[in-house]
């Protein structure tokens, strides 16, 4: 099988900062980590390739820095990696995003399955993923708790629902985005470790994808953050202390004091 991983490098900290005159996220310099999500969607591709053979090759757009994910998709297992990386590409909304990484993944050619996080924890729009599928023109499924076969070009999965899960039958080649539920991620091995130290990352640009710079970053986002700031403190707050009774008790009395009860 050919299989593709869809991964993206977030920020590793609670202090996000924000560029005030885009509206998004500045990433240089900032911590970042392997979406936690996708560490589950690199795992089951890694357990595909071993069941059915094949290849296993992770994908991401971002800056330069994106590649320290890429080698730490290598470091867990995957055979190889493709960074999109270009000046055009920044403050992509999710739509000039899934629209950069469809035309590299048309660049990189024939597949059977890609597989992403179901949302990533910066973002958590969960639209990469089906909007990449769109553009690509093939199926998508979401919330893949469990593959239960791929015979052909055919595969029948479990996706979680909110009352159980349904059986979903799909034809190949699809996206498929998966929850945490489906496996345990693995540790990367030293093998791993020793292979993505001396990783070439695999970069392309813009003109590498033939993609048209009008579609992309900022200049191809259909969508914009006008603003961004924290939520305004809802009126008083007063930390209660003593035991459970007491709690109870002085809640009781500013309730009736406001007369809500």
């Amino acid at each position: 099988m050919q299989i593709i991983v869809l991964v993206k490098q977030v920020p590793d900290t609670s202090e996000v900062k924000i560029n005030r005159e885009t509206n998004t996220l500045i990433r240089d310099g900032v911590p970042s980590i392997i979406n936690p999500y996708d560490m589950y969607a690199i795992e089951e591709a890694l357990r595909l390739r071993e069941k059915h053979g094949g290849k296993v090759t992770a994908f991401t757009m971002g800056p330069p820095q994106a590649a320290e994910a890429l080698k730490e998709a290598v470091a867990l297992g995957v055979d190889d990696v493709v960074l999109l990386s270009d000046r055009s590409f920044a403050g992509a909304d999710t739509w000039a995003t899934s629209y950069a990484l469809s035309r590299g993944i048309r660049k990189l050619g024939s597949f059977d399955l890609i597989i992403a996080g179901k949302q990533a924890i910066d973002g958590d729009t969960a639209q990469v993923g089906p909007e990449t599928a769109d553009m690509l023109g093939i199926p998508f499924v979401a919330y893949i708790k469990k593959i239960e076969q791929i015979e052909g070009q055919k595969m029948v999965a479990e996706r979680l629902m909110d009352e159980g899960h349904d059986i979903v039958e799909t034809s190949l080649p699809a996206l498929i985005t998966v929850v945490k539920e489906i496996n345990q991620p693995r540790v990367p091995s030293l093998k791993g470790k020793m292979k993505s130290k001396s990783l070439k990352v695999t970069t392309w640009n813009a003109k590498d994808i033939n993609a048209d710079e009008n579609k992309c970053g900022l200049k191809g986002s259909p969508t914009k953050v006008v603003r961004i700031f924290p939520p305004a403190p809802r009126g008083q707050r007063e930390i209660l202390t003593g035991n459970m009774e007491d709690q109870v008790t002085t809640v009781v009395r500013k309730l009736k004091e406001q007369s809500l009860i």
